[in-house]
């Protein structure tokens, strides 16, 4: 199985928490999305996945793309520690969650967004942060919302195991860190972030720790 993969890349990191989780092997291919003009556009990269985004997942030549779409395509092959719950409700609620951060908020603040808003826009640098920000806090915001008081809420996202929102919630946090977001308004998500971060396999997908890591 490989992976092509970019350290820093929320949608990448997904599918590494995911792969780590189920234990499975994989080579990481890293795509340099700044070197050369961005290597995902260059033709190479585009025979693989069209869209020129990462990530894109090889196994044994079914090329898969869309990290969402990736991570159902392991729960479904792969069964071992399953990223979603057995019941159709459980199951709606965490693709709720996931989509409120991979549909709703992280495409706001995608590589691409940012560089038409400094290039064709000509917006400056400090309009560009104060973009990624609003928008990083009304997606936290909204998922603080769905997280906070409600049952189903447990050590993790849904219940108390991680799983496929899980994965979606770590890379949030780690834009939101990155971009100087203040976590206090948002104590659900920092919980359960932390007890993301004390696992080994959340650990060995975080970007720091990536072979690409700048």
């Amino acid at each position: 199985m490989k992976l092509y993969t970019y350290f820093r890349s929320s949608a990448a990191y997904r599918v590494r928490i995911a792969l780590e989780l189920k234990g499975l092997d994989y080579q990481a291919l890293p795509v340099h999305l700044l070197r050369g003009g961005g290597e995902q556009l260059q033709a190479a990269y585009r025979a693989i996945n069209p869209a020129g985004l990462v990530p894109a997942l090889d196994d044994g030549g079914a090329i898969l793309t869309q990290s969402l779409a990736i991570l159902e395509y392991l729960d479904e092959t792969r069964p071992q520690a399953p990223l979603l719950p057995p019941d159709h409700a459980g199951r709606a609620r965490v693709r709720a969650l996931a989509l409120t951060i991979a549909a709703d908020t992280h495409p706001l603040g995608n590589l691409r967004v940012l560089k038409y808003l400094t290039g064709q826009l000509e917006q400056t640098d400090e309009t560009k942060l104060a973009w990624q920000q609003h928008w990083l806090r009304t997606g936290m915001a909204a998922l603080e919302a769905m997280l906070a008081g409600n049952p189903r809420t447990g050590t993790f996202c849904h219940g108390d195991q991680p799983g496929l929102a899980d994965c979606c919630l770590a890379p949030q946090v780690f834009s939101a860190q990155r971009f100087s977001v203040d976590l206090a308004p948002y104590p659900t998500i920092t919980r359960i972030h932390d007890h993301c971060a004390a696992l080994p396999a959340f650990q060995r997908a975080h970007p720091a720790a990536q072979p690409d890591a700048e």
